[in-house]
């Protein structure tokens, strides 16, 4: 196994001389989290990951890598893994929480008596917990801890490429200006750029809704449908996902950014994408069992879709792509039919931030009526 050292390559250059070094924790021995300890530590900051397997906590001790995770990039040195969580989060003053949604709270409920008021503590889970109550994993934060700087990590960030040294950004979300502005201070590095945004649902929302938009882009592919019509899906997908969004409470302009179109186009098209492989095993004719089996780590839309189209029906917010994606996956619906539903579905307005949905149909409405032979599909 070739194991290659770009985190410690970036290290001499990232690490900031003569500062006392940050403490941080690390909760979560996913590829995202490897990927971001090992950051944290070129930085200077003194990094403990908690993880449950002992074996793969002897691995990133012993030989710097985490064997399961990122099986060919060497771990920085300094990162220490345990599976003792007060160890872990002992004196730390950054707690990055990277715990798949479905085993979010109760990670967070026993982390939770060892994370104190200031302590800044940040979820980089892109999803939504299961239930009734659509809570972001934000919100868990603010629901089972007592900190007072509570932030959201986001963006277009394949964890192998990041460990790789290829140059990659995220966003950071937070109401508290302190909290972004140190949070950029502990991850920020010549290959890693982190901005600021003020909008924690919708950072937190583009980073989950994309996950559901990525399985039907790959479902397309593997149909081999035309670079156009993926183009479709992933504009319209982005409309859903800031319509959704927007409804609450989020800034539709937060769409337009990192953890909105960009964290989309990458979750949308590479092949490293774990939702993007889901959908394109689909397409290729597999179950969604057989699809999820294969790919032998967690893809957050399968959860997520359930999730999305059943609050969108309670809300009354119009998501045909994502209803149609929901049908090929749980209702035997075949995949060709899913980008066809978008060409039967309403011919509204591109942008409805700047032309609104309802005037744009009310405006077809009124046009059928006055030019009725000129109307045929356009409001069906």
């Amino acid at each position: 196994m070739t194991v290659h050292s770009a985190f410690a390559d970036h290290s001499t250059a990232s690490r900031p001389s003569g500062e006392r070094s940050l403490q941080v924790a690390v909760l979560g021995g996913g590829s995202f989290g490897t990927a971001l300890a090992s950051i944290a530590a070129t930085r200077g900051a003194h990094v403990r990951q908690w993880l449950r397997d002992e074996q793969l906590v002897a691995h990133i001790n012993e030989q710097h890598v985490n064997v399961r995770y990122l099986p060919n990039f060497a771990i920085d040195p300094s990162v220490h893994a345990s599976s003792d969580m007060a160890f872990v989060l002992e004196q730390a003053e950054l707690v990055l929480v990277a715990i798949p949604s479905g085993a979010f709270r109760a990670v967070v409920r026993q982390a939770a008596p060892l994370i104190g008021t200031e302590t800044l503590l940040v979820s980089t889970t892109k999803g939504i917990e299961a239930g009734d109550d659509f809570h972001l994993m934000s919100q868990i934060l603010e629901e089972e801890t007592v900190s007072r700087h509570i932030g959201v990590l986001s963006g277009p960030n394949l964890a192998a490429e990041i460990a790789e040294g290829h140059l990659s950004a995220s966003v950071i979300a937070s109401d508290d200006d302190m909290t972004r502005a140190r949070i950029q201070q502990a991850l920020s590095c010549d290959h890693f750029r982190v901005y600021a945004s003020n909008d924690r649902f919708g950072v937190e929302l583009g980073g989950a809704l994309k996950n559901i938009y990525a399985i039907a882009v790959g479902m397309a592919a593997a149909l081999g449908m035309g670079e156009n019509t993926r183009s479709m899906l992933m504009t319209r997908a982005l409309a859903e996902m800031s319509r959704f969004a927007v409804a609450r409470g989020a800034s539709p302009m937060t769409f337009l950014g990192l953890a909105g179109i960009g964290d989309l186009i990458v979750t949308c098209s590479s092949p490293l994408s774990r939702n993007y492989r889901v959908g394109y095993a689909i397409g290729e004719g597999r179950s969604l069992e057989e699809a999820v089996e294969a790919l032998g780590q967690v893809a957050e839309g399968v959860n997520t879709v359930h999730l999305i189209v059943d609050r969108a029906q309670r809300d009354g917010v119009y998501m045909p792509l994502a209803q149609a994606l929901y049908q090929v996956l749980f209702e035997g619906v075949d995949p060709r039919d899913m980008a066809l539903s978008l060409m039967r579905s309403e011919q509204g307005s591109d942008v409805e931030f700047t032309l609104p949905r309802e005037a744009a149909l009310d405006a077809q409405r009124r046009a059928a009526r006055t030019h009725p032979n000129d109307s045929r599909d356009t409001l069906t």
